[in-house]
C-alpha cells in the first residue's frame, strides 16, 4: 500500500480567497457570516450566511466560460488553480493518464437552476440557454478541472449531502494508496446561497437567524456558507522523488452508514467511523490530538458528536481539542469538509488550533475541550476531520504530521 501526502491546497470561502488568508482568519477567530446579498432576500426568514462577498466572476473567467460555469464550478476552478500551482506538478504523458479528479458537492449547479426557474416561471420566458444542463450537473466542476489540466485518470463526483467532500477525499486517498492513481485532485465545492436554496432549508427549521454557535448551550441552529477547498493528493514516493513540499500525510479513512433515520444522526454510526479512521491509519486513539468536528450548531448534531467522541476515546477525550470552524465560515454542505481540512493542516503544520467562536455558555452534553473563541498554540501529530450527513452518511479522515 502506498503512502499518500498532500502537496497542494487551495480555497475560496467566506473567510478568504486563498489558503493563507483563510488560515489567518481561523487564527484570529474572524467570522465570515453576515447579511446575505441575494435576490429576494426580504422574502426569506433566514437572511444570514457565510457568503463569498465582493466576488466578481468577470475578473477570473471570460464570457464563454461564464456561460458554462455555475458559481460552484467557478469556486472549484479557482481553488484548483491554487492547489495545483502550489504542488508544482506539470501533467503530461503517463502522469496525466494516472491522475484524476474526485469532488464532492450536494447542490451542484443550484444557482443555475434557481436563476432559470425564475426566468421560466416568474418572468414567463420560454427559452433557456443551451448550456444549462452541462452548467448545472453535479459533475461539472470535476469535468472542467480534468479538462483544464488534461487529467485523464479516474474522475467523478460524490454527492452524500454534508459528507460529500470527505467521501470524495477518502476515495481519492484510496485510489492513490492502492496504486490506481499517482495523483488525485480532490475536495469539494458548494454554492447554495440563493433564494431557492435558503427557502428549502428553512423548511427543516434547523437554521439560525443570528449566528452559528456550535457546542454552546445558547446555540440555535446552523448557518449555510459557500465556497470550495481543493487538494493535491499524491503518492509519497512520487512527491519525495521530485522534492515536493509536503503539507501533511493522509493516514487513514473510514465511512459508515447509520441506516436508521434520514435526518437524525446516530452516535453509534459516528463512533464507528471515528474508530475506523484511526484503525485504518494504524494509530492508537491516544495519538490523536485534534478533531475538526462536524459541529453544525444544531442540538442533535452537537450532542451526538460529542457523545461519539467520548465513547471512542474514553479518558483520552478529556485531553483532546475539538473545534468547529463552521462557527466562522458557516456550513458549506457538500463543500464543508474540504474547507475544514485546512484547519487540520494548520494544526499539524503550524501548531495552531482553530477556535470554535460564538461560544457563550457550557453545555453539559458537550463537555469537551471545544477551544472556545480563541485559537490555541499546541503541538499536534495526528488530526481527524469529521463529517456526518443527512441520510446517515459518515466519513472521517485521519491526517498525520509529516
Amino acid at each position: 500500500m502506498n503512502r499518500v501526502v498532500i502537496t497542494g491546497a487551495g480555497t475560496i470561502n467566506p473567510l478568504g480567497a486563498d489558503v493563507a488568508t483563510t488560515m489567518e482568519a481561523m487564527r484570529e477567530g474572524r467570522c465570515g457570516i453576515g447579511p446575505l446579498d441575494i435576490p429576494d432576500v426580504d422574502r426569506l426568514a433566514i437572511q444570514i450566511g457565510g457568503q463569498v462577498k465582493n466576488y466578481d466572476e468577470t475578473a477570473h473567467f471570460n464570457r464563454q466560460q461564464i456561460a458554462l460555469y455555475d458559481r460552484f464550478t467557478q469556486f472549484t476552478l479557482l481553488a484548483a488553480r491554487q492547489a495545483i500551482g502550489q504542488s508544482g506538478l506539470s501533467f503530461s504523458g503517463e502522469l496525466a493518464d494516472r491522475s484524476g479528479v474526485i469532488f464532492g458537492t450536494s447542490g451542484g449547479g443550484l444557482n443555475t437552476q434557481d436563476e432559470n426557474y425564475r426566468a421560466v416561471y416568474a418572468e414567463g420566458k420560454n427559452r433557456v440557454h443551451p448550456f444549462i444542463v452541462p452548467k448545472l450537473m453535479n459533475n461539472a466542476a470535476a469535468s472542467h478541472v480534468s479538462m483544464e489540466w488534461k487529467l485523464r485518470g479516474p474522475s467523478f463526483t460524490v454527492a452524500t449531502a454534508c459528507a460529500s467532500s470527505n467521501h470524495a477525499m477518502g476515495q481519492a486517498f484510496n485510489m492513490v494508496r492502492c496504486g490506481m492513481a499517482k495523483v488525485m485532485v480532490t475536495g469539494g465545492s458548494e454554492a447554495m446561497l440563493c433564494f431557492g436554496g435558503i427557502k428549502a432549508w428553512e423548511g427543516l427549521r434547523v437554521m439560525s437567524k443570528d449566528a452559528c454557535r456550535p457546542f454552546s448551550a445558547t446555540r440555535n441552529g446552523m448557518v449555510q456558507g459557500e465556497g470550495a477547498g481543493v487538494y493535491v493528493f499524491e503518492d509519497y514516493e512520487h512527491a519525495k522523488a521530485r522534492g515536493a513540499d509536503i503539507l501533511c500525510e493522509v493516514a487513514g479513512f473510514a465511512m459508515t452508514s447509520d441506516a436508521s433515520d434520514i435526518v437524525m444522526p446516530s452516535k453509534q454510526g459516528a463512533a464507528r467511523t471515528i474508530a475506523g479512521a484511526i484503525n485504518d491509519a494504524g494509530l492508537n486513539k491516544e495519538d490523536v490530538g485534534y478533531i475538526n468536528a462536524h459541529g453544525t450548531g444544531t442540538a442533535a448534531n452537537d450532542k451526538t458528536e460529542c457523545a461519539a467522541v467520548a465513547d471512542v476515546f474514553g479518558h483520552h477525550a478529556d485531553k483532546l481539542m475539538i473545534s468547529s470552524t463552521k462557527s466562522m465560515h458557516g456550513h458549506l454542505i457538500g463543500g464543508t469538509g474540504a474547507v475544514e481540512l485546512l484547519a487540520c493542516i494548520m494544526a499539524l503544520r503550524d501548531g495552531i488550533i482553530a477556535p470554535t467562536i460564538g461560544y457563550e455558555e457550557p453545555d453539559p452534553e458537550c463537555a469537551l475541550d471545544v477551544v472556545p473563541n480563541v485559537a490555541r498554540d499546541a503541538a499536534v501529530s495526528v488530526a481527524l476531520s469529521n463529517a456526518f450527513a443527512f441520510g446517515g452518511m459518515n466519513a472521517v479522515l485521519a491526517l498525520r504530521k509529516h
